[in-house]
């Protein structure tokens, strides 16, 4: 799958190891921005610059967290509106993590395309 099609696209199927590498830099990146602010809350003394990027920066975050997330959840043969998951505090969260990040997808092809592990080992 194309980097852009797996950050981007709401449509199709990824196993876990992309899921997780995506998660594991997004969450360094952010980590990162928020240690080269000073490491301070938003708004802290943010100048219209730094506001403009944060949000920038948490719009392309929640769009490619989204799409990653989505299709874990087409790995699974559930529908995108699962994603409504992360509006429901704490139990969400470790439902996703449990779903999403730690349990394998459907064993071959489902509603939602190929099996993503059967698809890397076959020539289009």
């Amino acid at each position: 799958m194309p980097l852009t099609e797996l950050l981007f696209s709401f449509r199709g199927r990824i196993n876990r190891l992309p899921y997780w590498i995506v998660s594991l830099v997004m969450f360094l990146m952010g980590g990162t921005l928020h240690q080269l602010r000073g490491g301070h809350g938003p708004g802290h003394g943010m100048s219209t610059g730094e506001g403009l990027f944060a949000m920038l920066f948490f719009a392309l975050s929640l769009w490619i967290g989204l799409a990653v997330q989505i299709k874990r959840w087409h790995d699974r043969d559930k529908s995108a509106w699962w994603a409504l998951l992360n509006l429901v505090p704490v139990l969400g969260t470790i439902w996703i993590l449990v779903e999403c990040g730690l349990l394998a997808g459907t064993a071959g092809a489902n509603r939602f395309g190929r099996d993503p592990m059967q698809a890397s080992a076959e020539p289009d």
